[in-house]
């Protein structure tokens, strides 16, 4: 009856109410995600023995996370859709039979990723201008190791978080999501000043978060409420996955040309800072690149809220098109835009001077950050319209 209810709620709820449940927890998550990651900056840049060097090598590798999280999130926002869609449908064996595929998909694609970044580790690395100098170069090799061991956590955590709020569950996506960044804020400090492991601390304590939120979601997957998950869930059905991909392919290539992007930069600001006088020499050439990254990092917050309040209305939409309630998804479109419409031409204010232990990089973090912000808008809208299926 329970389950029953939480389905018909997606047909018959006020379309705001739902999306106040659905889209803010999913927000909120991938603020705080966001917000780590520029703490892991604050926390590099405060290290003396890692400085700007280590916020270089945090940047070079950040572009390959967000590979990983691309693939993850074509797996698992396609099962969000497909799910919602065949629960809408009344079609529950597809679903279980749906979610079932994409585990085993995004754990087989985990360990693929893994054992590439680990074989191709120095070419990579080269292709996202890790060759600043040999220090930035050599904390960009440490820190890729340890990040690249814990790739199959990942993107298991992050295609999980979208077929749990499928399954009904917002707030204990969201939770998975916060543990991890909770604990990744708490090792950080502590695996950096006080045991010194210098960027493969950064890394460990990042890893121990992401292994914390798999668990998590592992551990829902045997108490999902929608569908009844069985031992013959668990299969590789390459038809299912057939449906799936197609689902989620828009979300891959949003958060793939964000790295094709980073990668232009990056080697941009490598070939064009050596012409720099001052930027040039060996000591200071990690400089702009360290910039760049905070401007990244910072700029994903804006990121978070549009792609948040798309991604979670996925499972509201999915399940009204199963239902063919076309009504209700035009009519959640509409609120959608109207709010990503507020949302993306906001501009918080830049803290990149607050981040950042050297003057040299100030001015440089202004200029980028408020181009960066400018674009967030024309992001909000691609974001609503590509991720909600229609």
């Amino acid at each position: 009856m329970e389950q029953t209810q939480t389905n018909d709620l997606l047909e018959k709820e006020r379309l705001g109410r739902l999306m106040r449940k659905y889209a803010v927890p999913c927000v909120i998550s991938l603020l705080v995600a966001a917000l780590y990651n520029i703490v892991d900056q604050i926390f590099i840049a405060n290290a003396d023995y890692l400085g700007s060097f280590g916020n270089a090598a945090n940047t070079v590798v950040f572009p390959l996370t967000v590979v990983a999280l691309s693939v993850a999130m074509m797996i698992g926002d396609g099962c969000c859709t497909f799910v919602s869609i065949s629960l809408g449908a009344k079609e529950k064996e597809d679903a279980h039979r749906g979610v079932g595929s994409s585990v085993i998909a995004v754990i087989a694609a985990g360990i693929v990723l893994m054992l590439v970044y680990l074989i191709l580790q120095e070419p990579i690395l080269t292709a996202f201008g890790a060759r600043v100098n040999d220090e930035t170069f050599r904390l960009s090799k440490d820190y890729f190791f340890w990040i690249a061991l814990g790739v199959p956590f990942y993107m298991f955590g992050q295609a999980m978080n979208p077929i749990i709020r499928s399954d009904g569950s917002p707030n204990f996506a969201m939770g998975t999501l916060l543990a991890g960044a909770v604990l990744n804020i708490i090792f950080d400090p502590i695996c950096i000043y006080d045991l010194k492991w210098g960027m493969m601390g950064t890394a460990v304590a990042t890893i121990f978060g992401q292994i914390v939120s798999a668990i998590l979601s592992a551990i829902y997957l045997s108490r999902m409420k929608s569908v009844r998950m069985v031992k013959d869930s668990f299969r590789f059905r390459m038809p299912l996955l057939k449906k799936i991909l197609p689902l989620g392919a828009t979300s891959f290539l949003s958060q793939i040309s964000i790295v094709l992007s980073m990668a232009a930069v990056l080697n941009m600001v490598t070939k064009y800072g050596a012409l720099d006088p001052v930027f040039g020499q060996a000591q200071y050439a990690q400089i702009p690149t360290a910039v760049i990254g905070i401007v990244m990092k910072f700029f994903q917050i804006v990121i978070s809220i549009s792609v948040g309040l798309a991604a979670g209305c996925i499972p509201i939409a999915g399940y009204n098109v199963g239902a063919q309630r076309s009504d209700r998804v035009k009519g959640l479109m509409k609120l959608l835009l109207a709010a990503e419409f507020i949302v993306g031409p906001s501009r918080p204010r830049c803290f990149c001077c607050s981040r950042s232990s050297s003057s040299t990089s100030s001015a440089p973090g202004a200029r980028a950050s408020t181009t960066r912000i400018l674009r967030s808008g024309r992001f909000g809208f691609s974001s609503a319209c590509c991720r909600c299926p229609a």
